[in-house]
């Protein structure tokens, strides 16, 4: 009995959800202790490399298409989709406004949105390269 191509994409996005996830956690905890809690440097990493893998990604699927919804489940949604970290990073921007630092909470936004839509444009241009 074949199972319910459904379930297996969501099976897909669960596991590639997982994996994206813990290897957030590790980029934060590796931060935390290389540069101390003072400034969420993991969540800034994750999201930057997020967005260059998600250029990346997006551009091989666009030259290559092979196996496509698939890898794109894989991959972007799951991987990509637990690894980074918008809903965090929005809390963390709130705290720095909260605590008054509002200079800072308006750098962290900026050069994070500006920062992961930049790497996405990166790695869409060097997948294309390729072509």
């Amino acid at each position: 009995m074949a199972m319910n191509p459904g379930f297996n994409h969501l099976l897909l996005v669960a596991v590639g959800g997982g994996l994206g996830t813990a290897l957030r956690f590790g980029v934060g905890r590796w931060a935390i202790a290389l540069m101390g809690p003072g400034f969420p440097f993991g969540t800034f990493a994750v999201n930057i490399i997020g967005g260059f893998a998600m250029g990346l990604l997006a551009g091989w699927l666009a030259r290559f298409g092979e196996g496509g919804e698939e890898l794109r489940l894989l991959l972007g949604v799951g991987v990509l989709g637990g690894f980074t970290t918008f809903s965090a990073f929005s809390l963390e921007v709130f705290n720095m406004i909260s605590r008054a630092e509002v200079a800072l909470a308006a750098a962290y936004a900026i050069s994070s949105v500006a920062g992961s839509v930049l790497a996405v444009l990166a790695g869409v241009w060097l997948m294309r390269s390729f072509a």
